[in-house]
């Protein structure tokens, strides 16, 4: 009697599956990517693959930010505030002081200047942002390219300073020269172009992946029918 075994080396198959795991997180890295391209405030993801994704696959794969000005957009409106130079607003929220390129603001009836989303807009000493006077349009209020706050007094027929926008870096250290452009919007730093370019080497090397992974399959499937026969 002949006793028979199949013997085989699963690195290839488990590595083709890593590969193809990781050009899809790849490929959701660009997708986000694409669909932030409309989104004020957003900043293009940069994928890294460290050292060894053959033998960790996607554990390899972080992100980084692109900090880089994306695009300009005049809206009109006095309470929109975009930064012509790399930086963030710092906002108060409930989970604590957040960083955001996301200028489109709104006054309450007390004058507290608030994002969108009803945070706080920070001044360079930390405090929330408070109009001194409620005006009765927005456009009686100046920011200029320093993010100094002002607004006009009817009474004395001049501005007064209410504060100066906090424009920090990531680490959190003040920008100096922050270029605060009033009555702009930042839309995000994306070019379509670019991601679709990208994308393609994921998708041919996911293909590629895809094939061997079949053909080894194959291979394999083939010769435990011929055994088992």
């Amino acid at each position: 009697m002949i006793n028979g075994s199949v013997f085989y080396d699963s690195r290839g198959i488990v590595q083709n599956i890593r590969a193809m795991r990781m050009q899809t997180q790849l490929m959701a890295i660009t997708n986000e990517n694409v669909t932030g391209f409309d989104k004020v405030g957003y900043q293009r993801k940069i994928p890294v693959v460290s050292s060894f994704a053959e033998y960790i696959g996607e554990a390899a794969l972080s992100t980084t930010t692109d900090d880089t000005v994306g695009r300009l957009v005049y809206t009109e409106n006095p309470l929109d505030v975009a930064l012509a130079e790399k930086g963030y607003f710092q906002v108060e929220t409930k989970d604590g002081i957040k960083l955001t390129r996301d200028g489109r603001f709104r006054m309450t009836k007390d004058g507290e200047i608030l994002t969108l989303d009803g945070n706080k807009v920070l001044t360079n000493s930390g405090m929330p942002l408070v109009l001194p006077i409620v005006p009765e349009k927005p456009d009686e209020i100046s920011i200029d390219l320093d993010g100094v706050v002002k607004v006009f007094n009817k009474k004395t027929r001049k501005f007064e300073q209410a504060g100066t926008l906090s424009v920090v870096t990531q680490d959190g250290i003040a920008v100096l020269t922050p270029n605060v452009r009033q009555g702009f919007s930042e839309y995000s730093n994306v070019s379509l172009q670019t991601e679709f370019m990208e994308a393609m080497p994921y998708i041919q090397t996911f293909k590629a992946n895809s094939q061997l992974y079949r053909i080894q399959n194959s291979n394999l499937q083939k010769a435990i029918s011929y055994l088992s026969n």
